[in-house]
């Protein structure tokens, strides 16, 4: 039988061989590469990045600047002498919108209030007791000085004046307690110094009507109790009908509330002192140290 295929040399044979050996490791190679490949990225975190996944940089620790929470001046515990939820509610009343001045040797201000806390600020101050004998004691004004002639005279005639009054102190409250000092960040609390002498005090407390605190302890003008009180007097045009309408009426009424305001601030600054002329038998607190909202080092510098 005659041969088709030439024989090869064995030489070429070989080197055939081996080029299909090489052909065969090469596409194994490839394909254990890409397995492996697979495996890795399905692989946990700690196993394919334990080399390749950098340091964590080093976290910043905030600085925490340490505020002074102010102790109440009294409590109804405090007091024993007579009419003590009376005496009691009337400190409480001021005490609560009163801060201490921060000394120039500690300079640690007092803890700033956020909207909620001036919201609950509002609330108690609307609330307290003694909100409603002072309504009661401007109807009784109103009353004798004949005021609102729509309202009239007699018991329904103080009843109503009562309703305008204690509505008139609730809108005060709100505007230049919770409202506008939310708004201009501002503290609505009286910053009492406490010490020196009683010329600095006292022009000190009747300045406040003009220059207040800000949220972060800086001076500034004090429009909560301006726009506050200017809003109060023109709300007061819906619930008293029989009043004098017209800009100069209100700003006449706005300024005898600014007044009144200027002397519950001196009054603010001198409690303590009135109180011990008094012999009334409070106790002294302390103000306590609590640290505040920590501040990033980066606004600290």
């Amino acid at each position: 039988m005659p041969r088709l295929l030439p024989r090869l040399p064995a030489l070429n044979m070989h080197r055939i061989l081996w080029q299909l050996a090489l052909v065969s490791g090469l596409l194994c190679s490839r394909h254990l590469s890409a397995q492996t490949a697979v495996v890795a990225l399905n692989s946990p975190p700690a196993l394919n990045t334990f080399m390749l996944t950098p340091a964590p940089a080093p976290m910043i620790q905030p600085v925490v600047r340490p505020c002074a929470k102010p102790a109440e001046f009294m409590d109804i515990d405090d007091y024993t002498g007579p009419f003590s939820h009376l005496i009691s509610g009337f400190s409480d009343k001021l005490e609560r919108k009163t801060v201490r001045q921060p000394s120039k040797k500690t300079r640690v201000r007092p803890c700033s209030l956020t909207a909620r806390d001036k919201f609950n600020l509002f609330v108690e101050n609307s609330t307290e007791p003694v909100n409603f004998l002072g309504a009661g004691w401007d109807a009784a004004w109103a009353q004798l000085d004949r005021d609102d002639p729509s309202f009239e005279q007699g018991a329904r005639g103080y009843l109503r004046r009562y309703n305008a009054a204690l509505i008139g102190n609730v809108s005060g409250e709100f505007f230049n307690t919770f409202l506008y000092p939310a708004v201009f960040h501002q503290d609505p609390r009286y910053y009492r110094i406490g010490q020196g002498p009683v010329h600095s005090r006292l022009a000190h407390a009747m300045r406040h009507v003009f220059v207040a605190h800000s949220d972060s302890g800086r001076l500034m003008f004090n429009y909560s109790e301006w726009m506050g009180t200017a809003s109060s007097k023109a709300l007061s045009n819906l619930y008293h009908p029989g009043n004098e309408r017209g800009f100069g009426t209100t700003a006449q009424r706005a300024g005898l509330s600014i007044t009144s305001d200027m002397a519950s601030d001196v009054l603010k600054e001198f409690w303590p002192e009135i109180s011990r002329k008094c012999h009334l038998p409070f106790k002294r607190h302390q103000e306590a140290i609590t640290p505040a909202t920590p501040v990033p080092a980066a606004a600290a510098l």
